[in-house]
């Protein structure tokens, strides 16, 4: 009874992942750099939200000085820092007058940190820009990103488009944890570049990366900026579904070759900081969201633990149609996972790093992933990026 069960709940999962991933070869290619034309000439602001970044913030501070004339300005959002946030921008500011340094208000009621911070930036921002540009600053931006995104949004039609970077690891915990965490978002959402909102997505499934998030201004003035997303902790996918919602067309795109990031140090931090974000929950329903977790649960974190049981049973001689039904497809969802590795081997820059090895190990962390995701959806943050807020 117990397979006919999984069997029957199984294969529905098993045929939603083929028909998102089946979506891979025909998706956009990764954008490539490129050096801007005239044309472009002062129409990106950029938008930097900042709190205590002074280990971090020089590679995007470098990397955005080189980006070119398509890039008007240069606008830190500071949430009064304490250590040498500021001095490191104003440093960068003697080399390169687009930097300058506001600060946000205290955060009003409502609002998470992050959305207020950008929507402080975009509010003081230039009214001439074509587009705004939010950045993390944890980002390495890199040469010719700006304007291979514009170029990318114009040839696109594109409201607002988002960018997939590269990531840098450096441990070996990272390199195991890490990739099984992306794949839960690679399985529900699809690869980066499948799928367009406005054309063949519905605006619930949006995926959207607030780390390189670029927008109409005219679009951000419709909506009244981030208000829309003021007390979401993924304010950048929150944001990206509710201009899908109201016609917007909307991009998720690979950027591994304009955008490097080195988000966590070890393997303790990403699963604490980032996987308490995945579940997106800010951004669905409870029913969406708790059935993302049980869709992961079917296609990601069981198939590794039944395998070896369903392999046991059939060595015993039990030699029910069913049994081999349900054999044949967690064999495949294992094959499946593995074969993947490939796949996102791009997405990861091992370069300064040690114990690339634990990233063909990593399908074995695809149960704790579920589980960080459940976790995750199952509370509600009261602590983030140094802020607290109270518990709902």
């Amino acid at each position: 009874m117990a397979l006919f069960v999984l069997m029957a709940i199984q294969l529905p999962a098993l045929a939603i992942l083929l028909s998102r991933l089946l979506q891979g070869p025909t998706r956009q290619p990764p954008l490539s750099p490129q050096q801007a034309n005239l044309t472009q000439f002062g129409k990106v602001s950029v938008v930097v939200p900042t709190l205590n970044e002074a280990e971090r913030i020089q590679p995007c501070l470098d990397g955005l000085s080189r980006q070119s004339f398509g890039v008007r300005e240069i606008i830190i959002v500071d949430s009064r820092s304490q250590d040498g946030t500021v001095d490191r921008v104003k440093t960068m500011q003697q080399r390169d007058p687009r930097f300058r340094v506001i600060y946000d208000d205290p955060l009003p009621a409502g609002w998470v940190g992050r959305p207020w911070a950008l929507h402080t930036g975009f509010l003081n921002s230039s009214d001439h820009s074509t587009w705004f540009l939010g950045v993390d600053a944890d980002t390495q931006p890199q040469p010719g990103l700006v304007a291979g995104l514009v170029a990318a949004a114009e040839a696109g039609n594109f409201d607002l488009v988002s960018l997939s970077p590269q990531f840098i690891l450096k441990q070996p915990g990272e390199f195991w944890l890490q990739p099984a965490l992306l794949m839960t978002l690679i399985y529900r959402f699809g690869p980066s570049g499948s799928a367009i909102a406005g054309s063949d997505l519905g605006s619930e499934r949006v995926m959207a990366n607030g780390q390189c998030f670029l927008c109409r201004r005219s679009l951000l003035t419709t909506l009244d900026g981030y208000s829309s997303a003021r007390n979401s902790f993924c304010d950048d996918v929150t944001l990206a579904r509710y201009a899908a919602a109201q016609g917007a067309k909307v991009g998720f795109l690979d950027g591994a070759k304009l955008l490097k990031v080195r988000m966590y140090e070890g393997m303790a931090e990403t699963w604490k900081e980032w996987g308490r974000s995945l579940d997106l929950k800010d951004a669905a329903t409870p029913i969406q969201t708790w059935g993302d977790v049980a869709f992961l649960a079917l296609v990601q974190g069981l198939p590794l633990l039944l395998l070896p049981l369903l392999i046991a049973l059939a060595s015993l001689g039990y030699a029910a149609p069913v049994l081999w039904v349900c054999l044949g497809m967690n064999a495949l969802l294992v094959t499946m996972r593995f074969a993947l590795l490939w796949a996102i081997a791009a997405s990861y820059d091992a370069s300064q790093g040690k114990g690339a090895w634990a990233f063909w190990l990593s399908p074995f962390a695809d149960p704790l992933a579920v589980v960080r995701i459940a976790l995750s959806a199952s509370r509600t943050p009261t602590q983030w990026r140094g802020r607290q807020y109270d518990a709902v």
